[in-house]
């Protein structure tokens, strides 16, 4: 299995922890400000970005602003734990060059463009966006008074950790 893959399931296997030790309330609680998101919004978000690379069309573009955005997948940890299910099957069999070049549409704030990736560089950002949004559920958790199990949870690899960090 391609390095990329290996640890893009790696990272993707820390959610199906979080999702273990929450409630569904827990999971969908959106009070803390100042963004008043939730858990569950950003495992959702996460796995639609996923979604979005394994619909590459016939015209070789993969439409990251095309999310199914289904709000149970938001609301209950059970419909996240299938739809991770669903993401991590399509992953351990996905059998694309790392090197083969796509054309992603995105909005990166001005309306939607497309720009060149190579499916390897498209799944390496999908991997540190996913921790970028491990660091805000981390957040959450704290605010909502949960302590994560997984005391990495949230950290890219290359980030300083502070001299108490186990």
């Amino acid at each position: 299995m391609k390095s990329i893959i290996k640890t893009t399931l790696k990272t993707l296997e820390k959610a199906e922890i979080i999702l273990s030790s929450l409630t569904d309330a827990q999971f969908s609680d959106a009070t803390l400000p100042p963004y008043f998101s939730s858990i569950g919004t950003h495992i959702r978000h996460i796995l639609d970005f996923y979604d979005c690379i394994f619909n590459l069309n016939s015209e070789n573009i993969i439409d990251l602003t095309a999310r199914s955005r289904n709000k149970k997948v938001e609301q209950e940890c059970h419909e996240a734990k299938t739809y991770l299910k669903v993401v991590i099957d399509k992953l351990q069999n996905y059998n694309y060059d790392m090197s083969k070049t796509v054309v992603v549409m995105d909005d990166l704030g001005q309306g939607k463009i497309e720009i060149p990736y190579t499916i390897g560089a498209l799944l390496a950002q999908a991997n540190s966006h996913t921790i970028h949004h491990y660091a805000i559920i981390n957040y959450i958790l704290s605010g909502l008074e949960i302590a994560s199990a997984d005391l990495e949870f949230g950290y890219n690899p290359t980030t300083p950790r502070p001299a108490t960090f186990p």
